[in-house]
């Protein structure tokens, strides 16, 4: 039910932990939980890449876009769209990812970081035009713990990236403010001509999660003879 000023207050008598009845509220008070439902967008998460998307201008029709921790699609379902059906997606999740009715969408469940898998996605592709990662460790709750766990994730998505986008290309993935510092952000910026940070506006502020945005790969560097 709603109080008077409109946000909703839980009067069931189900007994749930307070994590969970914090978890629950959230998302009942979540605008963009209710407005991806109003549009048909499987998750909130669409908006965060429509505002990166609008921002950076990284999508264009009949693009090759890989789509790593993708579940449950939101992300896949606004880059179907604007590749439209010139173009071809390749969904990868540990998770189920329920079909797409559109006819360019690939699905592939498995873990990213084994390498068969990341063999199974290169025999899908010859080089993808953008390679985005909203990949996340399930987080324990220590910050430096969660920090090593994502920047491994950050880490393992770019190695796959330089070797797998096509040139002037764009890598989009998430990061923990503070997980792209030093040795990583310096070797972004070798590969990339523009590095940004990004929070978007329905990424809840209370989250230490960002994106960083790198745009105009300048390809794969050819070690010396």
């Amino acid at each position: 039910m709603r109080n008077p000023v409109g946000r909703v207050i839980l009067k069931s008598k189900k007994k749930r932990t307070q994590s969970s009845r914090d978890w629950l509220l959230r998302q009942l008070n979540d605008p963009f939980v209710r407005k991806a439902k109003q549009e048909g967008y499987r998750s909130r998460a669409a908006f965060k890449f429509i505002e990166i998307d609008e921002k950076y201008k990284i999508l264009k029709s009949g693009q090759t876009v890989i789509d790593l921790g993708a579940a449950p699609g939101g992300w896949t379902q606004v880059i179907a769209d604007k590749v439209s059906h010139k173009g071809k997606v390749i969904a990868l999740d540990l998770q189920d990812i329920d079909p797409f009715s559109n006819p360019n969408v690939l699905i592939i469940k498995g873990d990213f970081e084994d390498e068969a898998i990341q063999q199974q996605l290169s025999q899908h592709i010859e080089l993808a035009d953008v390679i985005v990662s909203d990949m996340a460790a399930a987080a324990c709750g220590i910050p430096a713990v969660d920090h090593i766990r994502i920047f491994n994730l950050l880490e393992a998505s770019l190695n796959f990236s330089i070797n797998h986008l096509a040139k002037n290309g764009s890598f989009i993935a998430k990061v923990l403010r503070g997980g792209t510092e030093g040795e990583l952000l310096k070797q972004l910026k070798v590969h990339f001509s523009k590095v940004v940070h990004f929070k978007p506006d329905s990424s809840r502020q209370d989250s230490a999660e960002m994106y960083v945005v790198a745009k105009g790969f300048k390809g794969k560097k050819t070690p010396p003879q």
